[in-house]
């Protein structure tokens, strides 16, 4: 009989363990083998990338609870590590953990601008809204280098058509030259996503994303450049962050956001016992409130994916939520949605002329 050992969190990682996908016919257990190791002699976690070469770049949807019907991810996993991603349960199609595997084994599609630009002169394309970052940060630490967002946003601007973009990373300013000019055309609004004011919180349940400080100047400086910034207090999790919500949207707002939103944490598929075992590790003194808030909120489970509901949640906590949220917009003047907030325009659609092309007449 060996003794499994329970996991323990790693600097820098938001993940507690490599807990195997749900299609894996074996899990992974960390047993005591009687060497002692102390820490110095783990190796550190490294990040990985792999190139991935898909053939479209475009992806729709058809639910009711979002208010787009199309967007692009640029990366698969996100190193920012964020314990309560809903994207997670996406690395099992991998093989992956859905775990620390999400946050460290990272997937980057370089052609994406080249295959965006050619969905986009398909003659049978209409255009609306692009949605950007609403599976995992198109601005995480890898963009740095590979620069596929910016390829994307320059296709984008160049063709005049509208997008949407979710990120926690300041990251996004570099790129301010471009997101300015669409601005100008009504073609692109931001989200922001403040989940807490703070830091300690943070730092343990979004490991490597901008700390609450920056990610208000992220939305200070994107507002002074004029592009239009809604500010995402995502998610609310019952016990640990919902009594931020206002002040959450306050802070937001005095940084220039015109629009708000908030969403109800969501534990789909294997991000249930990660996150209970990140309670476990970082804050076991509120982990019974938090999951029984949760259970009230989701009809007696941890999660209910059904439309209309899995987004804010049902019962009497998360009415209460809901009017919370609806009073502090009152109050602070704002848009109750992004897209209410942005306006952005379809009409301004057209593919640029290239070398060769037959003029038009008209």
């Amino acid at each position: 009989m060996v003794d499994i050992l329970p996991a323990q969190p790693l600097k820098g990682r938001g993940a507690v363990s490599q807990e195997s996908g749900r299609f894996e016919a074996m899990s992974v257990h960390a047993i005591d083998d009687g060497w002692d190791l102390d820490d110095a002699d783990v190796p550190p976690l490294r990040t990985t990338v792999t190139l991935e070469r898909p053939k479209t770049i475009i992806t729709r949807n058809t639910s009711p609870d979002i208010p787009f019907d199309r967007s692009i991810n640029p990366y698969r996993g996100c190193e920012h590590g964020c314990v309560y991603c809903f994207a997670r349960p996406t690395h099992a199609y991998h093989g992956l953990s859905p775990g620390l595997d999400f946050e460290s084994k990272l997937f980057a599609k370089p052609d994406a601008a080249a295959l965006l630009e050619a969905e986009l002169r398909k003659p049978n394309y209409h255009p609306q809204t692009i949605a950007i970052g609403t599976n995992t940060d198109p601005y995480q630490p890898i963009e740095k280098d590979h620069r596929i967002m910016r390829g994307v946003l320059e296709v984008l601007d160049a063709y005049n058509h509208p997008v949407s973009i979710v990120t926690k990373s300041a990251m996004i300013c570099r790129d301010l030259d471009i997101l300015s000019a669409m601005a100008e055309r009504s073609l692109v609004g931001v989200g922001v996503s403040v989940t807490t004011l703070d830091r300690d919180l943070a730092r343990t349940m979004e490991p490597r994303a901008a700390t609450p400080p920056k990610r208000l100047e992220t939305i200070r400086t994107l507002t002074g450049a004029g592009i239009p910034v809604a500010c995402m207090a995502a998610p609310m999790i019952p016990g640990l962050n919902d009594h931020e919500l206002e002040t959450i949207l306050e802070a937001g707002v005095n940084a220039g956001a015109k629009a708000g939103e908030y969403i109800l944490l969501r534990l789909p598929l294997e991000i249930k016992d990660l996150f209970i075992e990140w309670l476990e590790a970082h804050v076991p003194n509120r982990k019974s409130k938090v999951l029984a808030m949760m259970r009230e909120s989701r009809d007696g489970g941890l999660y209910v994916a059904e439309f209309g509901t899995r987004m804010k949640g049902t019962g009497t906590y998360a009415d209460l939520l809901a009017k919370r949220f609806r009073i502090a917009e009152k109050r602070l003047d704002i848009a109750d949605h992004p897209a209410a907030g942005f306006g952005l325009r379809n009409d301004l659609f057209q593919p640029p002329p290239r070398a060769g092309d037959q003029m038009s007449l008209f």
